[in-house]
């Protein structure tokens, strides 16, 4: 291990905490390395499949990790990590909680990325996909609906508005929301958690195909609660207005501002929008999958120009991440050998590196040295960095997953780097355990109740894990090792981030 101390001291939290930096932080969605040409230039030196120029104009002004990773493999389960600091074995549902309707993961009282913020100060606002279940009345009633999360359910459950356990209840003063990003079951928006008509003359529909604008927004989540006049082609531009709107209204306040957005793209359905702001976007690339990420470069685009028009782009923060790895394309961009990974083997749910290694970095002008890190971050980290940032103590107990790296970015203090990493996959149920060099996969089940080893790789030797060691003889005992040592660290509720108690 590297030998540097986690640092909270109060000197350093004080300094930060004077300077009030603004904070966003851009959570994309099913997006991988493969996706961002600045990946393409900078790291692997190879021809990138289409341009992303805005994000590459942050990336290049900011902090690059080639070694950054989702929480998980999978999109429910890593918002719970990021948004708590713990891994998904310390919640009531460790594969992720699905449905809009699901009790939440979050116990009362505990911190969330929200909530560090707003203790410290600062007018926060969540924008864009939510997916961590929820409360909502059944009509007429006091009582919560559990039910059916998809049908036509709407005589059984008021969807507009949230009972509880949405954005406020994680610490978030303003929220512009879609509960499950552009895939549905559920489309519809909401604003400070009630429902926001899509256009003038919505209406609360059973959406499905036979009544929706666009058929190809009825997703193979399928049809359920939505607004009659529902349009995911628009989605991206309704969701960066709204940031838009936010980062204007923070700027007028005296404190300063923290900005969760969570773009749905490129999430299913691929269903570009003709324009954004000016510029073509359906058709402009081989693949409706790479249209819709023209879509995302737009959006950030219209966050960065939003921060330059109120004169705080030099004093924010702004953190770039993805919910899990990119999407297998099998249209036109595999005839042109597109992999959603970058060099790295596996995509979205996927226990390979590329199923979890994502686009990751952090830019903030004059404080943040712009270049490349090999360390190993996790977006869960985001949580003890931003209380390490404005000065907000993390109750004992809480965050246990969530690494400070705040004096990595910065140079002041000193860094502890991870001795090791959990994470986890997607619907396959895979667990992963890295201590460099060896990294092991063991299957288990959605409720947690069964573990046992699948594979063993070397990622020195063999970064794109095509060689599964777990059946050599010769390094059976490396796995077994490591096994009891993942089991104990989970059954212990030990902490996995250095320095956290």
């Amino acid at each position: 291990m590297k030998k540097t101390a986690l640092i909270l001291s109060l000197t350093v939290a004080s300094v930060f905490a004077a300077d009030k930096p603004n904070v966003v932080f851009i959570l994309a969605d099913d997006l991988g390395l493969g996706d961002i040409s600045f990946y393409a230039k900078h790291i692997t030196q190879t021809k990138p499949f289409t341009e992303t120029p805005n994000i590459d104009a942050l990336a290049e002004q900011g902090l690059w990790f080639t070694d950054g990773h989702s929480a998980t493999a999978l999109c429910a389960p890593t918002r719970y990590a990021v948004m708590s600091g713990n891994n998904n074995y310390r919640c009531y549902s460790p594969g992720g909680i699905w449905s809009t309707f699901a009790p939440t993961g979050f116990k009362p009282g505990e911190v969330t990325l929200g909530s560090v913020m707003r203790d410290a100060g600062y007018y926060t606002g969540m924008i864009g996909k939510w997916h961590l279940g929820g409360d909502f009345y059944v009509p007429g009633t006091q009582t919560i609906y559990r039910g059916a999360k998809s049908g036509d359910i709407l005589d059984k459950v008021d969807v507009s508005q949230w009972a509880g356990s949405g954005p406020r209840y994680c610490g978030f003063e303003y929220d512009f929301i879609t509960p499950c990003g552009i895939q549905g079951p559920m489309y519809l928006l909401y604003e400070n958690e009630k429902w926001y008509p899509w256009a003038e003359g919505s209406e609360l529909v059973f959406f499905n195909k036979e009544n929706a604008i666009n058929p190809k927004d009825v997703t193979d989540k399928g049809p359920g609660p939505g607004d009659s006049k529902w349009d995911a082609r628009e989605l991206g531009k309704k969701l960066s207005a709204k940031a838009v709107e936010f980062i204007k209204t923070g700027a007028e306040k005296d404190e300063p501002f923290f900005l969760y957005y969570c773009s749905p793209m490129v999430h299913l359905p691929h269903v570009p929008t003709d324009e954004f702001d000016g510029q073509k976007v359906k058709g402009s690339n081989v693949s409706p999958h790479l249209d819709v990420l023209t879509d995302l470069d737009l959006q950030v685009k219209r966050i960065v120009d939003a921060l330059k028009a109120v004169g705080e782009f030099e004093n924010t923060l702004i953190v770039f991440s993805s919910d899990n790895g990119g999407l297998k394309d099998g249209t036109a961009t595999k005839a042109i050998g597109y992999q959603p990974g970058g060099e790295w083997n596996g995509s979205k749910n996927s226990p390979f590196e590329g199923g979890h290694r994502v686009p990751t970095f952090v830019m903030w002008p004059g404080k943040v040295k712009a270049g490349v890190s090999d360390e190993l971050v996790s977006n869960q980290d985001f949580v003890a960095t931003f209380a390490a940032l404005v000065g907000t103590e993390i109750p004992k107990g809480q965050a246990q997953d969530s690494n400070n790296i705040l004096p990595l970015l910065t140079g002041d203090g000193v860094y502890m780097s991870r001795e090791y990493f959990v994470n986890q996959a997607g619907a396959n149920q895979e667990l992963m355990y890295r201590k460099m060099p060896w990294k092991l996969i063991i299957q288990s089940n959605f409720k947690r109740t069964k573990y046992e080893i699948k594979s063993l790789y070397n990622l020195r030797d063999d970064p794109q894990e095509k060689n599964d060691l777990v059946n050599n003889p010769e390094y059976r005992l490396t796995a077994e090792k490591m096994f009891r040592e993942y089991m104990k660290i989970i059954e212990s509720g030990m902490p996995t981030a250095p320095g956290r108690n």
